[in-house]
């Protein structure tokens, strides 16, 4: 049973078929659901201090941030699944 690990940078990785949705956090309903979710520490900041270029929506309501463009994590994610 293995599973597929997506690399969202600094060598964090999150497991491929948890990943609900890859999205820019720069509108105003992404900024609330990372103050929702940080809130109700349910916030996973993966950018090592660095400006949040994606927001990763996982199955277990956990949102992860990453330093990485969602447009860069999403070709990962789509060469993961071909």
């Amino acid at each position: 049973m293995e599973k597929a690990l997506l690399n969202i940078g600094f060598s964090n990785t999150v497991v491929a078929e948890r990943v609900v949705g890859i999205v820019a956090p720069n509108s105003a309903p992404m900024k609330r659901l990372k103050d929702e979710a940080r809130e109700d520490r349910r916030l996973i900041d993966a950018t090592h201090g660095r400006r949040t270029r994606a927001i990763i929506v996982m199955d277990s309501n956990h949102i992860v941030l990453s330093a990485i463009q969602a447009e860069t994590i999403s070709q990962r994610y789509a060469t993961l699944k071909e």
